[in-house]
């Protein structure tokens, strides 16, 4: 059993803020730090925080000296490295703006992640033993020949859809689970033509005629999750607002989390939950990676979780006509 991350590594630059500023509007930080990030490194530390050991992460830093201490945490948790590449040019780079009560605004300059190809993952890294993770800081082409690889192999395929981006019919039939946030939900629904007056709406049409299970993440008001005709209620721990430092990192906590959970064999409804716990708890610390979880964080969690509530709708929505054409 092993969880493979095939995505972005970054550096991030935070920036503790009394506001989120507005169009236009120059804000005067409080502070500044220096932290390792990028969507798909976060996600390994916290699927080997969590208890899977021999993780691996498939990504590229640069050549600038910005490459190591963007790996340093990975490599202090015992991520395994070895498929990280050093290419010319800069370290992906992401300045976060955090308010105080722990909302953000994020800006990313990709850089050497572009440069990330799908031969990076070797075949004997693809098979049925395998949870793959991936995200949208990526090439998309990438990311598409990389999971039709690993389908062809019998690989379970995780897909976080952050940042929001169209989602290509052929991948959302590769991938056997599909994470995204309220918005990114609507965004990537309403790219495939389908209806996306609401997450659940979005989720629920998504998830139509496909094997692909639908979830997204809600805040503090949990996730929901779609596949087929069958839904789930995901709560999340009841958290005191002023306990709330930042929220930044808390998504890829649920991925990484949830990637770990169904690597090691729990059922969906616990996998959830267990993500879940894991996205609160990133909320408790500042900053992406720093704020990934531990297992003993998320067992000491589960039991203040309320009880998961599976709904059985009977039947999933018809796909429309213009979205099947698109398959």
């Amino acid at each position: 059993m092993a969880v493979v991350v095939f995505g972005s590594i970054n550096l991030d630059l935070i920036l503790r803020v009394p506001s989120l500023p507005r169009p236009g509007e120059t804000i005067l930080g409080q502070s500044l730090e220096m932290q390792p990030g990028g969507k798909g490194a976060n996600q390994a530390l916290a699927a080997q925080r969590s208890g899977r050991s021999g993780v691996r992460l498939v990504g590229c830093v640069g050549s600038d000296a910005f490459a190591e201490p963007a790996l340093a945490l990975l490599a202090q948790a015992g991520v395994e490295l070895g498929a990280v590449r050093r290419v010319p040019g800069a370290t992906g780079l992401a300045t976060i703006a955090v308010a105080p009560d722990g909302q953000n605004q994020i800006v990313v300059a990709s850089g050497a992640n572009l440069a990330l190809a799908a031969d990076a993952v070797p075949d004997a890294w693809l098979d049925a033993d395998t949870v793959l993770v991936l995200q949208m800081e990526t090439d998309p082409g990438a990311n598409l020949a990389v999971a039709a690889r690993a389908a062809g192999r019998g690989a379970r395929i995780i897909l976080n859809a952050a940042p929001a981006a169209a989602v290509p019919p052929a991948m959302l039939d590769l991938v056997d689970a599909l994470v995204m946030n309220e918005e990114e939900s609507l965004a990537v629904a309403a790219a495939c033509g389908l209806p996306a007056g609401t997450p659940v709406m979005a989720a629920r049409y998504l998830a139509a005629g496909r094997k692909v299970a639908v979830i997204v993440t809600m805040g503090a008001a949990g996730a929901i999750a779609f596949q087929g005709p069958s839904g789930w209620l995901v709560p999340t721990l009841n958290l005191r607002p002023e306990s709330v430092v930042d929220t930044t990192g808390a998504g890829d906590a649920f991925v990484g989390v949830l990637a770990a959970a169904i690597d090691g064999g729990l059922s969906f409804d616990a996998a959830l939950g267990a993500a879940s716990v894991g996205g609160a708890v990133a909320c408790l610390r500042p900053g992406a990676q720093p704020s990934m979880p531990q297992a003993e964080e998320i067992a000491a969690g589960l039991p203040h979780l309320a009880k998961i509530e599976h709904i059985d709708y009977g039947v999933a929505p018809e796909p429309l006509p213009e979205a099947a054409e698109g398959d």
